[in-house]
């Protein structure tokens, strides 16, 4: 603590009270209130979306050599979730908007992306073999295993679209040049955005540059369950068109199943094995619209 008030004490802030939520400190100072947060990453890449005019994030008080970066406190207004996610995916697709830039690639780039997707689907697709084996020869089922009985056609049908897909964007991509890339956030979650008169995005540490889809996808694989998340791509896509092999490979993640090991408490087992069975069916609903009957992404 005696280090944190030192670095408030170079700053002339006087601190009242400090709250520890997750891991950031907020200090109530006389100045108002602040928000600590050991550095784990320097901060280029605040300086890179400065020079990109993209400055919706809390702003920096502290100097770049300090151990802890002090931000200012967003006091976040009241929205509806439902309209939070909108715009938290207007924020993202301009992140990817104004960071846009193209990267030579070459053979390996893409053949690494596919050997390990494949590599992926090849492994699931054995693990849920062996696992369904298993609960077959038992005589009596636990709830959990039933629910994935029930359901394990659904999770081979998207491991065979999956690997279907991943072959057509593979021939796709195979040959290009180049590839679009961006500034990736690379922790979207709803707790990572904040909203009062502008929109803010926090919790920078995880991000890199990389093709955009990725973004979606974690916003998928978090939130996707509680939001009509068709309408989410929709909106993304307003500002900002995947291009066709991006769109692609977005769908051949989403329908990818998790790994689910029946190893918890039965509750916690149902619970696990649920949610996956609906992200199963619900990618197929959000994925289905986007094929023509020849099976091609319009």
């Amino acid at each position: 603590m005696r280090k944190i008030n030192d670095i408030l004490k170079q700053h002339n802030l006087k601190p009242h009270r400090y709250i520890k939520e997750g891991n950031v400190i907020i200090v109530d100072t006389d100045q108002g209130k602040y928000v600590l947060k050991e550095k784990k990453k320097n901060n280029k890449i605040y300086n890179y979306l400065n020079s990109r005019n993209f400055n919706y994030y809390p702003q920096f008080v502290s100097d770049n050599n300090e151990d802890y970066d002090v931000m200012e406190y967003i006091e976040e207004c009241e929205v509806p979730n439902e309209q939070k996610i909108m715009d938290l995916i207007d924020l993202v697709s301009l992140l990817h908007s104004k960071t846009t830039h193209y990267q030579e690639v070459t053979d390996d780039d893409y053949k690494a992306i596919y050997e390990d997707v494949n590599n992926n689907i090849v492994y699931l697709n054995s693990y849920y073999n062996d696992l369904i084996n298993i609960i077959d020869s038992k005589v009596y089922m636990s709830p959990s295993q039933y629910l994935l009985a029930r359901n394990i056609s659904k999770i081979f049908a998207a491991l065979r679209f999956s690997k279907s897909e991943l072959d057509a964007w593979y021939e796709i991509v195979k040959k290009s040049q180049k590839k679009r890339i961006v500034v990736l956030h690379n922790n979207l979650d709803l707790s990572h955005f904040l909203r009062n008169n502008n929109s803010y995005l926090i919790s920078w540490d995880k991000s890199k540059i990389d093709i955009p889809i990725f973004d979606l996808y974690k916003l998928y694989k978090r939130n996707g369950l509680d939001f009509e998340f068709s309408e989410v791509l929709k909106r993304y896509e307003k500002n900002y068109p995947l291009l066709p092999e991006e769109k692609k490979l977005l769908f051949i993640l989403m329908a990818l199943p998790d790994k689910i090991e029946l190893n918890k408490e039965e509750y916690e087992n149902c619970k696990e094995v649920n949610r996956m069975v609906d992200f199963v069916y619900k990618t197929e609903m959000l994925v289905s619209p986007y094929y023509t009957k020849e099976g091609k992404t319009e």
